[in-house]
């Protein structure tokens, strides 16, 4: 799969849940990409902080999309196994997701991502810390 930020773009599309959440990828290169969300109230959950299953939802794919990037024409990227480690609560306006490649290989493709918040005066905050090991499938 071609890396360029608008194919992955397409890629995220693609897919409805994350077209729910309001993810999108906002930079990317071999390996890597970086996704942000603009947050709503609909993303919280009941004491006002944004719900860990959004966070772990934008963690993964933004892995699986870092790891699509390495992927040979014809292969898709499926989660075989991911693990989040919530380290706070996240407030703010929108969060932004690192994600790329430890280790590529030809199955088996290991993968980290970092979650921040934003805040309004641009203070990021990390709030999610998640690993995933991704199977490469054919198409």
């Amino acid at each position: 799969m071609s890396f360029d930020l608008e194919t992955l773009r397409g890629f995220f599309r693609a897919a409805p849940f994350m077209v729910d959440l309001g993810v999108e990828p906002v930079a990317a290169g071999e390996g890597r990409i970086s996704t942000e969300l603009r947050l709503a109230p609909r993303h919280l959950q009941h004491t006002g902080v944004v719900h860990a299953g959004v966070m772990a939802a934008m963690a993964d794919h933004s892995m699986g999309a870092a790891a699509q990037t390495l992927a040979p024409t014809g292969q898709w990227i499926l989660t075989a196994e991911f693990k989040t480690n919530l380290l706070r609560g996240a407030r703010g306006e929108r969060l932004l997701c690192e994600a790329w490649v430890i280790k590529p290989g030809r199955q088996l493709m290991f993968t980290e991502a970092e979650v921040y918040a934003i805040e309004a005066d641009g203070q990021r905050r990390l709030c999610v810390k998640a690993s995933g090991t991704m199977a490469v499938t054919p198409a």
